[in-house]
């Protein structure tokens, strides 16, 4: 190495980090014009199609044996909603809970939990993957999301189920929400879980209900569900981005 290297190697540096500098006060003034957002917005929408492309979305996730079940199912987000309503439901070992079904639907209805426990159920071992970095194999038993829909009868203009839930999420008592698309509201491993492990579903895994869509993130798996709606669009909920964590600027779909 010559004596000239070392110095060649400093001013290299020193313009990388004035360039980084300089790219990310630039993305700071971008993310302020009306176009740069919708610029990103329509790379995401891209990034969907291709993963369309690359990855059928009726592929199965993949399933395990019992032996490969983790030792305990850690709890993700709320454990235990501070929400008057449900903790009144919990009281009473949610003999009162009521799923209400609305929106664009032909038949509005309000499933019991005995009645959702009626409906054609599936059960499946599958991987649960957190953006905070932990997976956990877990036994899981629920209601065909299909099924439920079957009794409602999607109208032709819904392409989305959103589904409301009981916990709070700031001091503002912002409640939890997620939405799937109608694809993948009825692929076969798409439930409506209430057990895990062979057991009710614990509080702090999401009971009374929780919905497994089992080939995308955690966050996706919304628990505490009070109530589902069938939408044609976004636009009058929340941020219009389709759920809680998308409105911080999350993606909205997290298939893997």
């Amino acid at each position: 190495m010559t004596p000239s290297e070392p110095n060649r190697r400093r001013v290299l540096a020193r313009l990388l980090a004035a360039g980084g500098a300089l790219f990310l006060a630039s993305c700071d003034r971008l993310s302020g014009t009306a176009w740069f957002p919708n610029l990103l917005d329509s790379g995401e929408k891209l990034s969907q199609v291709t993963q369309h492309l690359v990855t059928s979305r009726q592929s199965m996730a993949q399933e395990f044996a019992e032996p490969d079940l983790s030792p305990t199912f850690r709890s993700n987000g709320s454990a235990n909603p501070d929400d008057p309503r449900y903790q009144f439901l919990a009281a009473g070992e949610f003999a009162a809970y009521g799923l209400k079904v609305s929106g664009l639907v032909e038949h509005p209805a309000t499933f019991s939990l005995a009645e959702l426990h009626e409906l054609p159920a599936r059960t499946q071992i599958t991987r649960h993957d957190c953006v905070e970095g932990w997976s956990a194999i877990g036994k899981w038993k629920g209601a065909r999301l299909s099924a439920l829909l079957s009794r409602v009868r999607p109208k032709p203009a819904a392409r989305y189920v959103v589904f409301y839930c009981a916990d709070p999420m700031d001091d503002e008592g912002t409640k939890y929400y997620e939405s799937i698309d109608m694809e993948d509201a009825y692929h076969p491993q798409t439930i409506l879980a209430y057990e895990l492990n062979g057991q009710p579903l614990p509080i702090a895994n999401g009971a009374p209900l929780r919905v497994r869509v089992e080939r995308q993130l955690g966050y996706k798996m919304a628990k505490y569900i009070m109530r589902i709606e069938l939408v044609s669009s976004f636009a009058n909920i929340g941020e219009g981005k389709g759920g809680y964590w998308e409105d911080q600027g999350y993606e909205w779909y997290a298939g893997i």
